[in-house]
Order: structure tokens, then C-alpha cells, then sequence
């Protein structure tokens, strides 16, 4: 009797599951239907329904992979970045796309399927949600006329920058909530890491790589500056890896800085923020060396400072220039920027040189102050802040291993994505400059931060009794 009341609740179980997995699929089948049919209306008797079919069909397939697994998703933002040429209006890309699938799909899960939205603890996202509503108020402060005889930014330009910073912020979150096993964020690191590897050593033996890897990836500074960081952090810290691995970390760190400094030394934002990753790396190892290694750092920094500055004179002194301009557009809205794109288009009240033309600053802090203003400057620092902060303090408490190591990788990495955010704008591009392309590239520094906070979460609670 007993046995065949077990047998009929294991009955009952298997069949609500499989209603609870078949209402799912039904659920995002109304959505994703509703979406692509009034997609395809709204194109219906233009020569771009043509294009769109394929993509659709395409997106259709790759959503199909990420309702088996989410997780996948991030295997295929690396995949899109890297790969996929597609470029569509305005410069989005397959990037871009996947970006907004997979933090769609996260949504969708939460608000369709599960009806409600817990939110992680980690006091790393206070500073990502407010830097959102920021972007935010100053999108809308975008739409205000700071300067009477210049015109505004257009309106998709607006959006497109917009998209930018809130796809990056975004998938931080999502990063955070998502990945819940270790594993996943080691396949995910080590995929990165093998296919950069690809990368570089055909670069060395001149091999037509650039065929297959897209430009706005492999020539954006957070490629270079991240290959190095978690390669060289595992390399250090891991001491669980065999030699062999070892041995392959240390010749991928040495054949990127190869590229990086003989074959593409006057690109700075190629060698200089993976340097200044090495440096901390090397910092945090050997502590004792930092007494010692700072006059020598000091007195290197500045003669190497010296060097770049001479051998690029008039490119430094220009983007000084510019700085200055950019920051005296500023002062129109001091607090909450002149919104997205939007002083690109009042440079031309402000000669530089002599010359009025539309110019950038080709500097991430400038950027940002001028495009969400001196507040979502600072909410900017206070993310970089505290990823920071919980680095240092994983890297102390957990226990040998992958996850340790990533957390030395991490802290290194965002002195380099500061450094690389100092010289251009690398990390949240500015669409009328790295845009869109380099959006490719620059999604990594978040993705890996993200990755921070779910170890944080995996390790809570052991972190406590430690």
C-alpha cells in the first residue's frame, strides 16, 4: 500500500512538472511570437524584412539555447563579440544583441515565470543600481536645450549611448544572479582565455586571424587588459593547476605582451593597463616588493610618461585641449551631465586651435562627466570601489583555488580598466567614438565583475564562520 502511494505521488510530481515546464515554454512562445510577428508587421513590404527574416530566425535558435541553459548565454556574448560580422543600424551589433537576449531572458524569467524579483545582497550593486537611475534622469536632462545656437544630439544617438551604459550595468546584475556554480564561471573564464590565445598567437606567426576575429574586439584595450589578468592571477595564485596549465598561462601572458609591445607598441591602451595589471599582480604576491618597488615605480612612471607624451606631442596636447573644453561645456549641468552624445554637438561653439569641428575627449572620466555629470562620475568610481573592496576581501578569506585566485585576477583587472578608462573610452564607449564596436570588447570588464559578486554569494556562507 505503501508503494503504490509513493508511486502514484512520484506520478502526480512528474506530471506537474512537466505542466510546469510545458506552461513555461508556452509563456515565452506568447511573448517572443508577439514580439516577432509585430516585428515582421512593422517591416511588412520593406526591402529590410529580407534582412530581418534570417536574423530572426537566427535569434529564434539562440534563444532556444539559452531556455535550455541561461547560463550559455555568456559563452555566446564572447562568441558574438569575437565572430559574428553583423552590423546593423547605427553600429549594433551581434554583440549587442546577445547582451540584450540574455538580460531579456533573465527578466522574462523573473517577471513571467517565477513572479517576483529577489535581489541578491551584496552592497556591490547599490552603486550599479543608482548609477542606473542616474543614467537615467540624465537621459531625460539630455532632452533639454543647453545651448541655444548649437543643435542636440539625434535622437538615436541619445538612445544608443543610453543603451550602452544600461547593457553594461545590466548584465553586471545579471552576471550576479545567474552564475550560482563555480564551474560555469570557470568554463566561461577559460573559454575567454583560450579563444584570446587563438588570437594572439596567430597574430604572432602571421596568421590571416583577423579574417575570423572582429576588429572591435581584438582593438578594444579591455581584451588585452582582461586576457592578462585573469591569465596572469590564475598563473600566481592557483596553485591547484598543474605545471602544464602554468606553463600555458605564463607563455600567453608573454606572446600578448610580445603583440602588444613590439608588434603594436605605439597603441598605448594596448600594453599600458595590462602592464599596470602585472605591477599589482606582482604587488600582491610579493608585498615586500611594494616598498622597494615604489621610488623605482615612481621615477619609471614618470620617465615612461615623459617618453609617450614626446614621441605623441601634438596627440596629448590636443586631447589636453579638448579636456579642458569638454569640462567648460560641462558647467551647464554640473550634476547630472547634458545627456548622452549631446556635447559632442556643442563643441563647435568652443574653437580648439583655432578650429570649430565636433569633437570627443577621448577620455572614459571626461565622458562621464560630461554625458551624466559629476554624479554618475562618482557613482562610476564607487562601482570600481567596492568590486575592489570585495576583492580584497575574498582573496584573503577564501580558500585556495580558482575562486581565490579570480578575485586577485579581478583586482588587478579593474586598475587596469581605470588606467585603460583614463586614456580613452574603453569601457562605456561614447557612440560618436569607440560605439558600438567596441562595445564587443568593452562588456568584458562587467561580465568579470558580475562573476565577482556570484562567488561572493556562492561563498556566503562559509565566509561567515571564517
Amino acid at each position: 500500500m505503501l508503494d503504490t502511494n509513493i508511486n502514484i505521488n512520484l506520478k502526480i510530481f512528474s506530471y506537474r512538472w512537466k505542466i510546469s515546464i510545458s506552461k513555461r515554454w508556452v509563456q515565452f512562445g506568447i511573448v517572443i511570437t508577439t514580439v516577432v510577428a509585430s516585428t515582421v508587421i512593422s517591416y511588412w513590404g520593406s526591402p529590410r524584412i529580407l534582412m530581418l527574416i534570417p536574423i530572426l530566425v537566427g535569434g529564434i535558435g539562440t534563444l532556444l539555447v539559452l531556455l535550455k541553459n541561461i547560463n550559455f548565454g555568456f559563452i555566446l556574448i564572447l562568441l558574438s563579440g569575437m565572430f559574428i560580422p553583423f552590423t546593423g543600424p547605427g553600429g549594433v551589433n551581434a554583440a549587442v544583441l546577445t547582451v540584450a537576449m540574455l538580460i531579456g531572458l533573465w527578466l522574462m524569467d523573473m517577471l513571467i515565470i517565477k513572479r517576483y524579483f529577489q535581489f541578491i545582497k551584496s552592497r556591490t550593486l547599490l552603486p550599479v543600481v543608482i548609477f542606473l537611475v542616474l543614467s537615467v534622469i540624465s537621459f531625460f536632462m539630455g532632452q533639454l536645450p543647453w545651448f541655444i545656437f548649437a543643435n542636440q544630439a539625434p535622437l538615436d544617438a541619445q538612445l544608443g549611448g543610453f543603451a550602452i551604459f544600461v547593457l553594461s550595468l545590466l548584465v553586471m546584475i545579471a552576471t550576479a544572479h545567474l552564475i550560482k556554480d563555480i564551474k560555469w564561471l570557470e568554463i566561461i573564464v577559460w573559454f575567454f582565455i583560450g579563444l584570446g590565445t587563438i588570437y594572439v598567437f596567430g597574430r604572432i606567426f602571421r596568421l590571416p586571424v583577423d579574417r575570423f576575429y572582429q576588429f572591435g574586439f581584438t582593438a578594444g584595450s579591455m581584451f588585452w587588459t582582461w586576457l592578462i589578468a585573469l591569465s596572469f592571477g590564475q598563473l600566481i595564485f592557483n596553485r591547484g593547476l598543474k605545471a602544464s596549465v602554468k606553463g600555458f598561462l605564463l607563455i600567453v601572458v608573454l606572446a600578448t605582451f610580445y603583440v602588444a609591445i613590439v608588434q603594436a607598441y605605439d597603441w598605448k591602451s594596448g600594453w599600458l593597463p595590462p602592464l599596470a595589471v602585472i605591477a599589482v599582480i606582482i604587488g600582491l604576491r610579493h608585498p615586500r616588493l611594494i616598498y622597494l618597488a615604489i621610488p623605482i615605480g615612481l621615477v619609471a612612471t614618470g620617465y615612461l610618461i615623459s617618453e609617450l607624451i614626446a614621441s605623441d606631442e601634438y596627440s596629448w596636447g590636443t586631447r589636453v585641449d579638448a579636456w579642458i573644453i569638454v569640462l567648460e561645456i560641462s558647467k551647464a549641468s554640473p550634476l547630472f551631465g547634458l545627456g548622452f552624445a549631446n556635447y559632442y554637438w556643442y563643441t563647435p561653439l568652443f574653437p580648439i586651435r583655432g578650429f570649430r569641428v565636433s569633437f570627443n575627449s577621448h577620455s572614459q572620466f571626461v565622458d562621464l562627466i560630461a554625458q551624466v555629470g559629476i554624479l554618475g562620475f562618482a557613482c562610476f568610481l564607487w562601482i570600481f570601489f567596492e568590486v575592489g573592496r570585495l576583492c580584497w576581501k575574498l582573496m584573503y578569506r577564501l580558500p585556495d583555488g580558482f575562486a581565490r585566485s579570480y578575485s586577485y585576477g579581478v583586482f588587478a583587472g579593474i586598475i587596469g580598466t581605470l588606467v585603460a578608462a583614463f586614456l580613452v573610452d574603453w569601457v562605456l564607449p561614447f557612440v560618436y567614438n569607440i560605439g558600438f564596436s567596441g562595445f564587443r570588447a568593452s562588456i568584458l570588464p562587467w561580465i568579470f565583475m558580475g562573476g565577482l559578486i556570484s562567488i561572493e554569494q556562492m561563498y556566503q556562507k562559509p565566509l561567515k564562520n571564517i
